[in-house]
């Protein structure tokens, strides 16, 4: 009786030791690293086929929290991809993206669910074709995740990202007027510090 009372304390203290790692205390910043993946959409528009290769790349995300639900974030983000105009270009491109947008969070023991939506600059910048110049195009940007506590300060943050944007002219005349919506699906995997 008494081994077996010893045997449930000892596994009561071991339990009540992980607890500090799972309680999520109000933090008011935190700072993310991801790698992302990049699928952008193809597009036609009279005739002329826009396709994107799938590439990979960083982001790196901050964060600052009003309170407990609602907080505000400035990203950046680098990929390197090529854009195809069928019958006109490959272009290498390198993409950058600076993106500001409103969090809406759901905080758990374990997990923290949350929305996002805002606005980005996509600077496109080409390599390698004569006369072609950087674009920076506007766009929406929406998505959500969650954060999962790793400790009471790192976290393992999963993501997915939508933009909305115009396709990059590259300030070439084959291209012009041939200007179209199109959207990049953006998921995302990476670690966090929270302070």
């Amino acid at each position: 009786m008494i081994q077996k009372r010893s045997v449930l304390m000892l596994l009561g203290a071991i339990a009540s030791l992980g607890i500090p790692g799972l309680a999520q205390e109000f933090s008011r910043q935190d700072f993310t690293v991801q790698a992302i993946g990049s699928f952008v959409k193809t597009t036609t528009h009279e005739g002329i086929q826009n396709s994107v290769n799938n590439s990979a790349g960083v982001l790196g995300t901050y964060r600052y929290y009003f309170n407990k639900h609602e907080g505000f974030e400035v990203n950046y983000g680098y990929t390197h991809d090529t854009q195809n105009y069928r019958g006109i270009a490959s272009i290498d491109t390198r993409v950058h993206e600076v993106s500001g947008a409103l969090v809406l969070r759901f905080p758990m023991r374990r997990m923290t669910p949350f929305a996002l939506a805002g606005v980005s600059a996509q600077v496109f910048d080409p390599h390698g074709l004569r006369g072609a110049t950087s674009n920076t195009n506007p766009a929406f940007v929406y998505g959500g995740g969650t954060d999962v506590n790793l400790t009471g300060h790192l976290f393992l943050r999963a993501e997915y990202r939508g933009f909305l944007y115009h396709t990059p002219m590259y300030n070439l005349s084959e291209l012009d007027g041939h200007v179209r919506l199109t959207h990049r699906a953006e998921p995302s995997i990476g670690f966090g510090y929270r302070f």
